[in-house]
């Protein structure tokens, strides 16, 4: 009892002695620490005394897929300050490379009697060729479930999705006003559904303008920095003059290649990232991008969960926000319709 007690007072920023009158029900505390203390027990997993047992306080799974992409952290803090609004607290369960996945997440969730709903956000609902088994285990437990971010056919959940065809379309008229012709693309995996999209969009644009897209200069890497630079080397020495990144982390990885290359960004080459996530204002160069509606999106996903909650007919429909393009200094007229020249050569 005394460890449970430590715990919990630990977990809740409160003294043992309050933790005990919260669990005997005793006066002189106010609701916000009874419930902030009664959250702390849930979320270490320990019973409620039987006379607390009809007010649970209700729990919801953040699942990411990472939190080195500052998108991420970005997202899970609008949502928490709005599943706090509806007495919601967040459990976040971020994957990592050989930890935790995501369907040993969603399985840890089920066995909470304390879950009320999971919203996940860059998860396997975006991979085509991902296992998506741990998804029915969901539909079958009628758990409400919002999934952020265009996502595979036939999922049953309320969707809040960014356009990624809209995102595209921005990027490729910026590039193309600057007279930019070898426009290359760095995009997620070939399953990946926002990258395919993107994809279908550049295909749209690039034929509809009359020059076409190079499919030499498709390239698809990983979420990653890393990813981004090798993919983007490769694209330079295929003379693109410009590229189009699916996210920020690949665009400040196209960024490190141009250096590599002996390249300059943007007198010699342009980079468009996507996200518009903390910072890229203040890398060097400031970094053009597609800047994501995070509050909007974060706002309307937590509403979907809890009309869910609630028992309200929420649709599964795809609801779509518009993306803006947001210019800064990674971009600039073309220098000419040729292959770029090395600086120092």
């Amino acid at each position: 009892m005394t460890r449970r007690l430590a715990e919990v007072a630990a977990r809740a920023g409160v003294s043992e002695a309050t933790v005990s009158r919260v669990l005997n029900g005793k006066p002189g505390v106010s609701e916000s620490t009874r419930s902030t203390v009664l959250t702390a027990l849930d979320v270490l997993g320990y019973e409620r005394p039987t006379k607390l047992r009809g007010e649970r306080a209700r729990l919801v799974g953040l699942v990411l897929p990472e939190l080195q992409n500052p998108i991420f952290p970005a997202l899970a803090e609008v949502v928490g300050a709005n599943l706090s609004q509806h007495g919601l607290t967040p459990v976040l369960c971020t994957q990592t490379m050989g930890g935790v996945a995501e369907s040993d997440y969603v399985d840890m969730l089920l066995e909470q009697q304390q879950v009320a709903g999971i919203m996940f956000a860059g998860g396997l609902y975006s991979q085509a060729d991902a296992d998506h088994t741990h998804y029915e285990r969901l539909v079958r437990r009628k758990l409400p479930v919002v999934l952020i971010n265009a996502t595979i056919d036939n999922l049953p959940f309320p969707r809040v999705v960014c356009d990624d065809a809209s995102a595209m379309e921005q990027a490729l008229d910026h590039l193309s006003a600057l007279g930019h012709e070898r426009i290359g693309l760095v995009l997620g995996s070939r399953d990946h559904v926002p990258s395919l999209r993107k994809l279908d969009s550049a295909r749209a644009v690039l034929a509809a303008s009359g020059t076409g897209l190079d499919e030499s200069l498709v390239a698809h890497a990983q979420f990653s920095l890393q990813s981004g630079q090798a993919a983007a080397a490769a694209l330079y020495e295929r003379g693109a003059t410009a590229l189009v990144c699916a996210s920020d982390p690949l665009a400040l990885g196209a960024i490190r290649a141009a250096r590599r290359a002996r390249l300059r960004v943007p007198e010699d080459v342009s980079v468009i990232g996507y996200d518009d996530s903390a910072f890229m204002s203040s890398v060097e160069p400031p970094l053009t991008t597609v800047r994501q509606p995070i509050e909007a999106m974060g706002r309307a996903a937590v509403a979907a969960l809890v009309g869910q909650i609630q028992g309200e007919d929420v649709s599964c429909d795809e609801l779509l926000f518009e993306p803006e393009l947001v210019v800064r200094r990674s971009t600039r007229p073309a220098r000419n319709a040729q292959r770029p020249a090395r600086s120092g050569n």
